[in-house]
């Protein structure tokens, strides 16, 4: 326990020195705001879908091939409202927001649940690379406008019935006539609008722009997508003798060889531990 007191204290001692804070996160923070893709919450929500296919979880599920669109969609309004309209604020997220606010923060993350904004962060300050569940796009991306999904998903919601949602609810693309599709990065089709270009911009800028100590904050980022955040945050640390690098991972929390001497790692609970730093604001 002294040992874990004793990273905790040098890592807020590090928050409160930093002139900015970078803000990487990944599954792991949204998991541990209670946004669990298994279990009871799966139960909870997809019982149905879960007797007639045999699901086992939300991160799986949403691989499946169904044979015809209404049951994709009526999958996929369920899993969008579970995951982005049925949330809500979450306490990890807002304690979060608490410990950053008062710093120069920006905010990195592969997640899609639009936890960010919703529990207040800075719209300015958030670069969501894979997009969200609550914008659509063409399936083919023949254009790169994205549409607001939650009237639609309420309406397919309603009118589900057997995991299946009457065809004319199916939504098609206003210019090309395809199906359309969850606003995902999950192949070659993904769109990226100017919000998300703009983002990418003032994510880059505020990193060239910094100039005193900083501190890279990840937060539950694993190996999925590792060249998006952890591979980045590791490199940048490694080249700037001003950084730090601070892992909260319950999996992979250990520091490459080259940094050992500026990561704070924890495998602890994020709550815990976000608890603990405000307690000592």
């Amino acid at each position: 326990m002294e040992r874990f007191v004793q990273r905790l204290d040098k890592a807020k001692e590090a928050i409160d020195e930093a002139d900015y804070v970078i803000i990487g996160a990944g599954a792991g923070l949204s998991t541990a705001a209670g946004i669990d893709y298994g279990g009871d919450r799966h139960e909870r929500y997809f019982k149905d879908f879960i007797e007639k296919y045999g699901f086992t979880d939300m991160y799986t599920s949403s691989f499946y091939r169904f044979e015809t669109p209404e049951e994709q969609w009526a999958y996929w309004a369920r899993h969008i409202f579970a995951n982005r309209y049925d949330v809500g604020k979450t306490d990890v997220y807002t304690k979060l927001l608490r410990l950053v606010a008062d710093k120069e923060y920006f905010v990195i993350t592969t997640n899609v649940d639009h936890q960010f904004w919703l529990n207040g962060f800075g719209d300015e300050r958030i670069f969501a690379t894979q997009g969200d569940y609550g914008l659509l796009q063409c399936s083919k991306a023949c254009h790169d406008k994205l549409y607001e999904n939650e009237e639609l998903v309420s309406e397919l919601l309603e009118n589900t019935s057997d995991c299946k949602v009457p065809s004319e609810l199916v939504p098609y693309c206003p210019v090309c006539g395809e199906e359309m599709d969850v606003n995902l990065r999950k192949d070659n089709f993904f769109v990226e609008d100017a919000k998300w270009h703009e983002m990418s911009d003032k994510y880059y800028d505020f990193l060239n722009d910094i100039d005193g100590k900083f501190v890279f904050l990840e937060i539950g980022v694993g190996f999925n997508t590792p060249t998006i955040i952890r591979f980045p945050f590791e490199q940048m640390t490694y080249n700037n003798d001003d950084a730090t690098l601070i892992r909260l991972n319950l999996d992979y929390p250990q520091a490459i060889e080259e940094n050992k001497d500026k990561t704070i790692s924890f495998d602890e609970d994020v709550e815990e531990i976000l608890d603990y730093w405000l307690s000592r604001i």
